[in-house]
């Protein structure tokens, strides 16, 4: 099939704006429809991986990040919640120097993605939703005032509430996890280090790490418990259910949690990937396709490497290649997921031997076979998907 000469891409958020750099970047016209009147990010924190940041640098926006704030990551540091000193340190200086990590706010990412797709002459149709989609030979959308939008190739970057994976999938049940989780960012006051800390508790734990250079500090608190909770990350909570959880949790990560004034709840939900990526000119990418838990990092820097994958393979093949798409991305993502899944109970160890064991394993390791611990990452971050296909 004929290369593709036009686009529609549903959502405006991480990866629906680097699929859309990406494909104006080699000629493809494109146009982002965005239900918010404006491009914007309520989000909080978020952090660039290796294997997400070669997509930024790919599209030659590394500069930007750092212009913008971004920290780079020096360790992932991990703590018990009631006694000094660290469980573990996961010295990330010892990355390969090609694999810088980074820290940085979601706005600000967002905000480099959209101009990136400006200066290529993307079009947005802002305050626009999407109704339905239809596959075929020219596939097409139709919003919610009746209007309706046909391009060559429609990509579903439209979160875990897509109207795109509907189309090819039909609607899926997700099923609550037991687990939610408090997103806030405070004021750097505490002398946070440029590290992603972990501080585990029973049926529970937090992760901090640093933001615009250093001046405020992300929180994402993870509870376990039986009370249902609403997807979405922009549910306001009162702080004081936070500290309830949370208390007990003293030090640095007491100080912080102390210090969140409006914070946000999710409830965390399992969704199954989607058994269908693309059909008739529709493709999905990110949470449209495979919503991931947060435990692993790995959301975000999921949605780049489908965003580069999924262009390079249609402007070199058109949507016939989008088959192709599926097949390379949908391995990587589902170790990736069991992965995130995997982590969840080792973080909330109650008190006993199993988390005496545990911990003291981290610890050794850690001390003694640095270089060990950070190689079971390598299947993850020394992934480099642009490797095989031209800088943008």
């Amino acid at each position: 099939m004929a290369k593709i000469s036009n686009a529609i891409v549903i959502g405006a958020g991480i990866g629906g704006l680097t699929v859309a750099a990406a494909l104006a970047r080699r000629g493809v016209a494109v146009t982002v429809i965005e239900q918010a009147a404006q491009v914007r990010e309520v989000g909080a924190g978020l952090q660039v991986s290796p294997n997400g940041l070669a997509v930024l640098r790919g599209l030659g926006l590394e500069k930007r990040l750092v212009e913008r704030g971004a920290v780079r990551g020096q360790a992932v540091v991990m703590q018990a919640h009631d006694r000094a000193g660290d469980v573990a340190r996961l010295d990330l200086t010892r990355l390969p120097p090609e694999q810088t990590y980074y820290f940085m706010h979601r706005a600000d990412l967002i905000e480099v993605l959209r101009k990136s797709a400006l200066e290529n002459n993307v079009s947005f149709e802002m305050g626009r939703t999407v109704e339905t989609v239809a596959a075929g030979e020219m596939p097409e959308l139709t919003l919610t005032d009746g209007t309706t939008r046909r391009a060559e190739l429609i990509v579903g970057a439209d979160g875990i509430h897509s109207r795109a994976r509907v189309a090819l999938n039909g609607a899926d049940a997700p099923m609550f996890t037991g687990q939610v989780a408090w997103r806030a960012i405070v004021p750097n006051t505490v002398g946070h280090g440029d590290v992603a800390m972990v501080t585990m508790g029973p049926g529970r734990h937090l992760v901090s790490y640093p933001l615009r250079g250093g001046a405020l500090v992300n929180l994402v608190a993870v509870e376990e418990r039986e009370a249902w909770a609403e997807e979405g990350w922009n549910h306001a909570d009162d702080p004081a259910h936070l500290r309830a959880a949370f208390d007990g949790f003293g030090g640095l990560a007491g100080e912080m949690i102390t210090a969140v004034e409006t914070p946000t709840l999710w409830g965390l939900h399992r969704h199954p990937v989607a058994p269908v990526w693309q059909k008739g000119g529709v493709a999905l990418l990110g949470d449209a396709a495979h919503p991931t838990l947060p435990f692993l990092a790995q959301g975000a820097n999921m949605a780049l490497e489908d965003a580069w994958v999924l262009a390079d393979h249609v402007v070199r093949g058109g949507t016939a290649a989008l088959s192709q798409y599926q097949s390379v991305r949908m391995p990587r993502v589902a170790r990736v997921i069991k992965a995130a899944e995997g982590n969840a109970w080792r973080y909330h160890l109650r008190a006993g031997p199993v988390r005496f064991a545990a911990h003291n394993l981290l610890r050794l390791g850690s001390r003694f076979a640095p270089m060990r611990m950070l190689g079971a990452f390598d299947w993850l971050y020394g992934v480099d998907v642009t490797a095989s296909a031209p800088r943008l």
